[in-house]
């Protein structure tokens, strides 16, 4: 049997999807806005089961610290015993600086 990994999103991770959704209302887009942030949501599901299928950070170069490219956008996320912590969200071509 796999082991299932416990997901869960740092108030970093979840302030930057907030600024998302921020940007596109007052781009009058908030429908597209809540679809933007439900899919990138979905895209990290599948960490649960597979918490390594995500690329480690070019940047860290650290095995636990790691991100899934969805376009435009880098899930960055940390792989802790037992569970996955989401980071950041942010846009591809920022680089990426941790608190």
């Amino acid at each position: 049997m796999t082991k299932k990994f416990a997901l869960s999103f740092a108030e970093s991770a979840i302030a930057d999807l907030e600024a998302v959704g921020i940007w596109f209302k007052e781009q009058g887009a908030q429908e597209a806005g809540q679809k933007l942030i439900s899919d990138v949501i979905s895209q990290t599901e599948r960490l649960s089961l597979f918490p390594d299928s995500g690329r480690v950070v070019p940047e860290f170069g650290v095995e636990s610290l790691r991100e899934i490219i969805y376009p435009p956008f880098r899930i960055v996320y940390r792989r802790e015993e037992g569970r996955i912590i989401i980071v950041r969200i942010w846009r591809s071509e920022r680089l990426l600086k941790l608190p």
